[in-house]
């Protein structure tokens, strides 16, 4: 797949580069808590985008991600759900929402340990992108605010300003990820054994085995399993994970998702 389908470079490293190195993060559940994409469809919801039936179907997948992890199944039924929504949207409304995702949802939201990896990561002086299968335009709101080199996201087909409700390429998961990363280093120079990966799914393996330093950040139990059998560094930072039961982590996940369905249930906005 074309590199320049996925890339939106925003800034520059803070230090002198470290020549062939890069770091690469996942965003949903490594970078922040739940889907980035759930959050675009709330939004869009309090525009008046889709009926509180389609947002309840958003809710239950949200639901399940944050209390078992990635399904590609629920993954790909978001992308289509979010591509037929968008179709007939103007780009500038999607960036604008972006922003707005980003401060009200998404900021809040950013786990302060992952942050602080991707910081050390630039604080030397090598570059750190995000790869995820969230919008590029989304993607590329949370690169620039959390002063990352770029994004590589999904990207949405346009014609005449307009979503057409069709992708390029696919949706960035993956192994369409290791791809894309692969293409990033041929264009950039990297050595992807002198490079970082980090992710929460299982279904990020081809991703993580790509490069020499793989770290799983709040695996879900099969990456857990896969990095110790590796020897890969784990991180996780929920919060009182080792002590909490089953039970509470579902009632966590289920507070979560009462408040989203609050937020669903006020007076729809104007359309976007």
């Amino acid at each position: 797949m074309p590199v320049e389908r996925y890339v939106a470079v925003v800034t520059s490293p803070v230090a002198a580069p470290q020549q062939g190195e890069a770091a690469f993060f996942d965003v949903d559940n490594t970078l922040m808590r739940g889907a980035s994409l759930f959050h675009v469809a709330r939004k869009m919801h309090q525009r008046g985008a889709f009926t509180l039936r389609e947002a309840a179907g958003m809710a239950w997948k949200q639901f399940k991600f944050v209390a078992r992890g990635e399904n590609i199944d629920d993954v790909h039924a978001v992308r289509d759900s979010a591509l037929t929504l968008a179709a007939g949207i103007s780009v500038a409304d999607i960036k604008a929402l972006g922003e707005e995702v980003y401060d009200e949802m998404i900021a809040s939201r950013i786990w302060p340990g992952a942050k602080a990896l991707a910081q050390q990561h630039l604080r030397v002086g090598r570059r750190v992108w995000l790869v995820t299968a969230t919008p590029i335009e989304v993607a590329t709101v949370i690169s620039t605010r959390l002063g990352l080199t770029g994004a590589l996201g999904t990207v949405g087909e346009v014609a005449d300003g307009l979503y057409t409700g069709r992708l390029v390429g696919d949706i960035l998961h993956g192994s369409a990820k290791a791809v894309a990363v692969r293409g990033i280093a041929e264009a950039e120079g990297l050595d992807l054994s002198r490079c970082w990966a980090y992710s929460d799914s299982y279904n990020d393996i081809p991703l993580l085995s790509l490069v020499g330093h793989p770290v799983a950040i709040n695996p879900d139990a099969r990456l857990r399993r896969h990095a110790r059998d590796n020897n890969w560094p784990v991180y996780d930072f929920r919060a009182g994970r080792r002590a909490a039961t089953f039970g509470l982590k579902v009632a966590t996940a289920c507070g979560a998702v009462y408040g989203l369905w609050k937020g669903f249930a006020r007076i729809r906005g104007p359309r976007i």
